[in-house]
């Protein structure tokens, strides 16, 4: 490979300083590693809908292809009497459509998660079975099915909220440490302040009047979640603000927010990204949590916590709490090993690449 195309990817140029954070994170194997299992997880859940559904993907009528995944169809569409949507898993369904020659594709599970199987040959909850691989909740769903959607809606919702609060709150304790004085006085003073507020009490009182959901509850969370990084984004800052070379930045005329930005916030990056991973498992474990307390989702969301909380409740299906136990303790394990590999990748200490990057740096300048 020619030191053209190692320089550039995907049409972008790799500065030496990239390439060494790109080697730092490889050499991080367990990271690495959970990486890309992480994201084969979050692949295969974001298209739950095609692995896990009551509808088939495909249905060949009458020489016309059909997607009930993506559209839906009257019973009438293939020969029924209702003009209801038609429930593919009825026998009579199936039929006029074999009979008049066609075909059903299925996903590999037939159950959406909220699918309930009124075929079992014991009361629910179900056992593990042929139909149902890890059994069925207390009233007959799937609980495969439920996984993947849930494993789908814990990752997005830990996701934008560590996102979003970590914005909010890098920029928050930016201003303090840079500004200092009366800044951060009445910022810490405010922080302290709502820092005591009763989470879990304003959540019950507000769940009274306000039907729960995805976004109710991503917003109430990032109300109280984005202090989480504002302390050690300030210390840093204050700690750089009187560096030699901000000092100079200042007396070159450039502006605030540039010396914030790419000469103050850098210093910043590593003591963040140690704190990230524990922002990100909070975020989900207190979304299992409050399902579990049944604060959460509304009633019937595809929840670990809902999950943990049937466990609980049927202690004779022990394949609802062990199920749900060991999605979480993967999904948090993988999520820390990747933060552990982006703090290395990210800290100028980790210098087992450096030589090689300083070596390459200082030839483009001579060439």
């Amino acid at each position: 490979m020619s030191s053209v195309e190692r320089d550039r990817f995907m049409g972008r140029r790799i500065t030496p300083i990239t390439r060494r954070r790109l080697r730092n994170f490889r050499a991080n194997k367990r990271g690495y590693w959970s990486l890309w299992i992480f994201l084969g997880l979050f692949v295969l859940a974001l298209f739950a809908e095609v692995i896990a559904n009551d509808k088939p993907l495909l249905i060949s009528f009458k020489d016309e292809i059909h997607s009930p995944v993506i559209f839906t169809y009257a019973e009438t569409k293939f020969g029924g009497e209702f003009e209801t949507e038609a429930d593919y898993r009825d026998p009579f369904v199936t039929e006029l459509i074999t009979e008049a020659g066609g075909w059903i594709i299925w996903p590999p599970i037939r159950y959406s998660y909220r699918t309930i199987n009124y075929d079992l040959p014991v009361p629910a909850p179900a056992p593990p079975s042929t139909e149902n691989w890890l059994g069925t909740d207390d009233q007959g769903r799937d609980v495969v099915a439920r996984l993947i959607y849930g494993f789908r809606i814990s990752v997005l919702f830990g996701l934008v909220l560590t996102i979003v609060s970590s914005i909010v709150g890098v920029m928050a304790g930016a201003i303090q440490g840079y500004f200092g004085g009366w800044t951060d006085l009445l910022f810490q003073r405010f922080i302290e302040v709502w820092s005591g507020l009763p989470t879990l009490y304003l959540l019950i009182i507000l769940a009274s009047f306000v039907e729960p959901n995805f976004w109710w509850l991503l917003g109430i969370m990032l109300i109280f979640s984005w202090m989480s990084l504002v302390g050690v984004v300030r210390a840093e800052f204050l700690r750089a603000r009187n560096f030699d070379y901000v000092r100079a930045a200042r007396a070159l005329g450039l502006s605030d927010v540039m010396i914030m930005y790419r000469h103050v916030l850098p210093n910043a990056m590593v003591a963040s990204l140690t704190f990230l991973p524990f922002i990100l498992s909070g975020s989900i474990t207190t979304l299992t949590a409050l399902d579990f307390l049944g604060f959460g989702l509304p009633p019937g969301s595809p929840s670990l916590g809902e999950m943990l909380q049937q466990g609980k409740a049927n202690l004779q299906a022990p394949w609802l709490g062990i199920t749900a136990f060991v999605m979480l303790s993967i999904m948090l394990t993988l999520l820390i090993f990747i933060f552990e590999a982006v703090r290395d990748a990210f800290d100028p200490r980790k210098g087992a690449a450096a030589g090689p990057v300083v070596a390459e740096a200082a030839a483009e300048t001579t060439s």
